[in-house]
């Protein structure tokens, strides 16, 4: 019996950091499935920023200034930047209301009976999410492109500014995990998501120069992680309307794009992770 034992190879067992990124990637891949055998997600998720897009193009387009003009076409290469940003902080929303779902169907109760890492439940679900936002970025930047958006820089700049856009949209669903983790329904994780993002992403430079603002409004949208990002994607696109502000982020928008994105990652993941862990204990 013994030597039947010996002769039968015992898997060592896995690094905690590759088991996490080995079920990380499993809980990704299946959010990914489920997303594709519900296309309206996707499609609703592609209508509303096409619908701002076509909307602030033509409705606002002939009466914002934005460097002394009024021009349509210059509005609509100001615009693009907010509207990209304001697209991937909106799935935020989306990002709690399926964690909620998970948890209110007991699906998470599930994956506690699995031999897996606890955080890999909620870095798979953001994963997937990112997937979805670069798919929903790619669509919107083609309508962008239909309307009269243009670029004018490097192909390589294009990409830095995609990149940062991503960022904060990944950083941003975690602040939907903790929502979704500390609400009782689908329906409120989706209202409390989206509740504060309006403030976050109106207070800003994403759809008029905040130098038009009041003073201390002003000071409130240069500060704004959101106005970073919205920032360091019109100087890498090449794009009108970068801000002259003398607020830090303003100058240095790129690195304060990343540093605010990596900020709330850190702090947003730490908190959704432990709120995991307590709620499924």
């Amino acid at each position: 019996m013994s030597a039947v034992t010996d002769a039968v190879p015992v898997a060592a067992p896995s690094h905690p950091l590759v088991q996490s990124v080995r079920d990380s990637l499993v809980v990704a891949k299946r959010n990914l499935i489920r997303m594709s055998r519900i296309p309206e997600m996707i499609i609703f998720g592609l209508i509303q920023p096409i619908m701002f897009v076509v909307l602030f193009s033509y409705v606002f387009g002939g009466s914002m200034n934005i460097g002394g003009t009024t021009d349509p076409q210059v509005y609509r290469e100001f615009l693009m930047a907010g509207i990209f940003a304001q697209t991937v902080t909106f799935a935020t929303a989306g990002a709690g209301a399926g964690i909620a779902d998970d948890m209110h169907k007991g699906l998470i109760d599930r994956f506690r009976s699995l031999p897996m890492a606890r955080g890999a439940v909620l870095t798979g679900r953001t994963l997937a999410d990112l997937v979805q936002t670069a798919l929903t970025l790619f669509v919107l930047a083609i309508v962008a492109l239909l309307v009269g958006w243009r670029t004018h820089t490097s192909f390589g700049e294009v990409l830095g500014a995609f990149g940062l856009l991503l960022l904060l949209g990944y950083a941003f669903t975690w602040v939907g995990a903790l929502i979704g983790l500390s609400v009782r329904t689908p329906e409120a994780a989706t209202s409390g998501g989206l509740i504060w993002l309006f403030p976050v992403t109106f207070i800003s430079n994403a759809f008029v120069d905040s130098s038009r603002m009041t003073p201390w409004l002003q000071h409130v949208a240069d500060w704004n992680p959101f106005s970073a990002t919205v920032q360091a994607c019109r100087v890498l696109f090449g794009n009108p309307g970068v801000s002259t502000s003398d607020a830090w982020p303003m100058q240095h928008s790129v690195w304060a794009s990343l540093i605010y994105s990596v900020l709330i990652i850190a702090l947003f993941r730490t908190l959704a992770v432990r709120k995991y862990r307590s709620a499924s204990a």
